[in-house]
This record gives structure tokens, C-alpha cells and sequence, in this order.
């Protein structure tokens, strides 16, 4: 049977008003969590509007059992050391494949797809959360949130306006806008901090100005004086963003930054009720790789501007990280799929900005049509430079036939 979970403890949190009891409830059985409304019977959800939990069948409201506080970083060596050393003895929850649970409510069969963790069951649309995945020992746990700012409403507002705008969609696609699947999704991310000292060896370009003679002729080309420079900077890194989850969009959906991470609150599944959300597919060791990528582009951009000049040659670069520290934290997405000639197009707009970036298919219809006005074009062109350049000739010759016919 289902059971209401105890009060959350107050231990860690930022002082304010006393936490109220945690409106989940847990099902031990099939190891997921729900939100019955105490006042109907119905399921409460996170409330963009208010942000707090709300019932859509009665309008009753909850307040959130934990308060909003600052979220802090931890350090990436040893929380992977202690990860690997409890995954070495401990296996850790499903979250590739599909996993089937029952539906405590109607008693149908919701269906968790790879790291999905919150979904609604299809049957009677209650939103239901797995409860083994985001506390498992064997997992890096969620460490913060940044609820959705941006409403449905809105987001239906400005993606229609992005479809409307792609003028060599299908009209089929620009129609589809209404009937795509359209859903509100936590993604999860890493952030990260450095603290980088870089020591470098390298040479600064003087350009200059050399006359010199050609064919009789004196022009000038641009030289460069060489000097050798070496020296020491130091930067850091604060809230990194790496999308933590596969996709085939990640380059489209790092459009979306940037993100305001100083924005996060302690992390409680309350956010994410009646929404969608995912765990990461790749854990923050594993997605280090790309942030330090960005960092490294950062740190070269940093040892250009200190060598100084009109050039930079770069030799060599050493850099010593001092501090190295992580949040995992959950991101909000508005999310348009649409299936278009047996292919999915997705469009992703900012839960908190607004920002909306996106693929799309192009009209082969509207190409060829383009494509046919513009020759049609070019050939009006050149057949109206010929007629009139024609007709220049033509005139100019009658104007000489007379003048020698006067003669």
C-alpha cells in the first residue's frame, strides 16, 4: 500500500520558515513517488505560475516542503573517488533499456525510457517520479534545480512564432506545430569550477610596413619582427554548463546558454512533479572532458591577450589545476518533437529565457520554386541587358548610315 514519506530533515538547510510535510507519495513496491492533492483526491504538480505545487482539477495549492537555498559545489577527485568505490561493490538503478512500472492510481502500465525519471502515465495522466534513482548510493546525486520560468502558454507562443518564421518548412511541418508532442523537460547537467594557473612559452609579432620595388613599381608589404615571451595567468571557471544526457542535438542545444546556474535551489523532487526529467546518461568524470575542452580555449584566448602584439605564436602551455569542482543540477526545456516524412524534428526553447533554437525540414517544393523564380529572374536580367544593349548597337549604326548616305 501506498504510504506518505516523513518529513524532510531540516539538516543542511539555510534557515527560514520550518519545512511542511512532504506531499509525495512514496510506493515502496514499484520504487516511484506521486502527489495526491489531500484536498480531492487529484495530483498535484509544480505550478510555473506560483511556483508551488498545484492541483489542476481542484486549484488547490501547496507550498513546497523544502525552501529555496543556495547550492554548493562539490569536489569532482573526491566524489568520483567515493562513486567508483561504492559502484566497485554496489550496482546501481536501470536507466538504460525500459523500465515497467504499475501505475498506483489506475493500475495501467507506465513505461521509463533510458534516464527518463518523471513521466505521466498515458492512461490517466498522473505525473509519476522514479524514486530509485536520484538517492541511489550508486549515482551522483541531484544537487540542484532551476524551475521553469517560462509557461506553456509562452513557450507555445514563441515556438509557433519560430515555426511560422521558417519560410521553406513544409506546410505540412508549420502545421504540425499544433499537434507535435510538446512537453516541459528537466535535463540534467554538470556544471563546472577551476581555479587554472598556465604557464606558457611562446613569441609576440610586431607587424611593420616594408617598401620594396616590382616592375618598376614601389608598393608595400607587411612584415612581422618576432620576440620571444613567456610568462604566468591564472583563470577561473564558475558554472561551466555540460549537457549530461545523449542527444544527437547537443551542439543546438548548447545555443540555448547562456544559463543563470547562481539561480539554482536545493534540489527536491516537488520541481519536477507533472513534468518531465531525465538522470544523466554520463556522469560528471565523463563529461569533464568537454567543459576542460572549453577551458582550454578560454586559457589560450587569456595567454594570447598577456603575450600581447599584433601576432601570437604559442609553444607551449602548462597548466596546473588547483581546484576542480562540479553541481549536478536539473534544467528546464520546453520540448517540440514532430515527426516529419518518418523523421523526428525537435525544437528546444529555454525554460527560463525563452530562447528558442531548433531543426526543421526544408520544402523541397519551396527550393524548386525558389529555385525557378530566381532563374526566371537572371534570365528576365540578361534578356533585358540584350535587348537594350542591342538596341543601342541598332541605333548607333542607323545614325552612321545616314551620316554617310549625307555625304
Amino acid at each position: 500500500m501506498p504510504v506518505a514519506s516523513p518529513p524532510i530533515p531540516a539538516g543542511g538547510v539555510l534557515a527560514g520558515p520550518p519545512p511542511v510535510r512532504d506531499r509525495a507519495m512514496l510506493h515502496s513496491t514499484e520504487l516511484t513517488r506521486t502527489y495526491p492533492c489531500p484536498a480531492c483526491g487529484g495530483q498535484l504538480g509544480f505550478d510555473i505560475a506560483t511556483q508551488q505545487l498545484r492541483c489542476p482539477s481542484c486549484g488547490n495549492y501547496s507550498p513546497l516542503s523544502v525552501p529555496r537555498a543556495p547550492v554548493a559545489a562539490r569536489d569532482l577527485r573526491h566524489a568520483m573517488a567515493e562513486l567508483r568505490a561504492v559502484q566497485a561493490v554496489t550496482a546501481g538503478p536501470q536507466v538504460t533499456g525500459d523500465r515497467e512500472v504499475k501505475c498506483q492510481n489506475c493500475g495501467g502500465t507506465t513505461t521509463f525510457v533510458g534516464s527518463l525519471t518523471a513521466t505521466r502515465c498515458p492512461y490517466c495522466a498522473t505525473p509519476i517520479q522514479r524514486e530509485d534513482v536520484h538517492n541511489a548510493p550508486a549515482r551522483l546525486p541531484v544537487d540542484g534545480v532551476v524551475p521553469f520560468r517560462i509557461d506553456e502558454k509562452s513557450a507555445r507562443e514563441r515556438v509557433e512564432r519560430w515555426v511560422a518564421s521558417r519560410w521553406f518548412a513544409p506546410n505540412a511541418f508549420r502545421k504540425y506545430k499544433r499537434l507535435g508532442s510538446f512537453a516541459s523537460v528537466y535535463h540534467a547537467y554538470f556544471t563546472y569550477d577551476a581555479d587554472v594557473h598556465t604557464w606558457y612559452s611562446g613569441e609576440r609579432g610586431e607587424e611593420y610596413q616594408e617598401r620594396y620595388r616590382e616592375n618598376g613599381e614601389t608598393k608595400t608589404r607587411t612584415k612581422v619582427r618576432w620576440y620571444r615571451a613567456e610568462g604566468e595567468v591564472g583563470n577561473r571557471f564558475a558554472d561551466m554548463p555540460v549537457l549530461a544526457n545523449d542527444t544527437d542535438d547537443r551542439a543546438r542545444v548548447a545555443e540555448l546558454e547562456p544559463w543563470p546556474i547562481a539561480e539554482a535551489t536545493t534540489y527536491s523532487p516537488e520541481y519536477v512533479a507533472g513534468h518531465l526529467a531525465r538522470t544523466y546518461d554520463r556522469d560528471a568524470e565523463q563529461m569533464f572532458p568537454e567543459a576542460r575542452g572549453r577551458m582550454e580555449k578560454v586559457i589560450e584566448h587569456t595567454v594570447r591577450e598577456d603575450i600581447g602584439g599584433d601576432r601570437q605564436r604559442i609553444h607551449d602551455l602548462r597548466s596546473t589545476w588547483n581546484s576542480l569542482a562540479y553541481k549536478h543540477v536539473l534544467l528546464p526545456i520546453w520540448l517540440l518533437t514532430v515527426m516529419y516524412a518518418n523523421k523526428p524534428f525537435q525544437v528546444y526553447i529555454n525554460g527560463l529565457t525563452g530562447e528558442v533554437v531548433g531543426r526543421r525540414p526544408w520544402s523541397k517544393v519551396k527550393l524548386a520554386a525558389l529555385i525557378t523564380v530566381v532563374t526566371l529572374l537572371i534570365i528576365g536580367l540578361v534578356l533585358a541587358y540584350g535587348h537594350w544593349h542591342g538596341g543601342s548597337d541598332s541605333t548607333t549604326h542607323h545614325h552612321t548610315t545616314i551620316h554617310h548616305a549625307g555625304r
